[in-house]
């Protein structure tokens, strides 16, 4: 058995993270001490476990992990969550926070809310990824019979994680949880892929619901807010400015014109700290 490992138990808009400082020490439990940490009966319970290692080009890098053990690219609002932490430590208004799927930066928007640059959006098929060259504003891809779909044409979308956009005003749970554990692993989709549900209430709002891929429904989901709002505006349905309204909370994005970048401003909570025993 290993050393105990402190933590923080953090959540953005209700997505919740268990997070170690591994800048000194190193942290790399395997897939089944993941899981049972996340087991929300028997463990600390998260969505994602979140580690802050040291980079060399960035104030930290942080690895991420889902619930079934799985490393994964990144996470938006787990970004928000460590880079809060940095600047915290270090009293720094805006941090640079490298992930595996690209280098951020994290700025304070607030007492206890933080925007992040997620980038641009990868939006060629070759980046979500797609086993097959489709046009990503709308991708050949239904749910129900050929006829009559209760699912069809959604948008793709990387955030760094590759994402589909379905437009649907069905986004109670059983609903979510068949459709989301159906297409999370369709063979169109090489790396697995995370399943929005997104309702567009206005052409400023959003309702949106998330089957992440590895970690199943979840009360946020920053990376998808994002590629709801890229999606979304793609096809016309809102501008390229919208509050998305998750489970846990409202999250603001911004596809900025100039940049093409996307920002995601939303909150940040400290739940608990503790102690992990792998």
């Amino acid at each position: 058995m290993s050393a105990p490992t402190p933590f923080v138990k953090m959540n953005g808009a209700g997505n919740d993270f268990v997070v170690v400082n591994a800048l000194t020490t190193p942290f790399a439990p395997g897939d089944d001490a993941v899981r049972a940490l996340a087991d929300r009966t028997t463990g600390q319970g998260f969505d994602q476990l979140i580690a802050i290692e040291p980079s060399g080009t960035a104030d930290a890098f942080m690895r991420v992990w889902n619930a079934d053990g799985g490393v994964v690219e990144t996470c938006g609002n787990a970004l928000r969550c460590v880079g809060w932490m940095l600047m915290q430590a270090n009293g720094a208004d805006s941090v640079v926070v490298d992930t595996l799927g690209g280098q951020t930066t994290a700025r304070r928007a607030g007492d206890h809310r933080i925007t992040v640059d997620m980038g641009a959006p990868r939006l060629d098929w070759r980046e979500i990824p797609l086993a097959e060259e489709m046009d990503t504003r709308g991708i050949e891809l239904q749910v129900g019979p050929i006829d009559d779909p209760v699912l069809h044409t959604p948008g793709a979308v990387s955030m760094g994680n590759p994402h589909v956009v379905f437009f649907t005003d069905r986004q109670d749970d059983a609903f979510v949880t068949g459709s989301g554990s159906l297409i999370e692993h369709h063979p169109l989709f090489p790396q697995g892929v995370n399943v929005g549900f997104a309702n567009v209430l206005a052409p400023d709002r959003i309702r949106l619901r998330v089957w992440e891929r590895g970690a199943g429904l979840t009360r946020a989901c920053g990376t998808g807010a994002c590629a709801a709002l890229v999606a979304s505006a793609r096809r016309g349905l809102t501008g390229r400015s919208a509050t998305v309204v998750v489970d846990g909370g409202e999250l603001e994005i911004v596809w900025d014109e100039e940049t093409g970048h996307v920002l995601m401003t939303g909150p940040v909570e400290v739940e608990r700290t503790g102690v992990l025993t792998l």
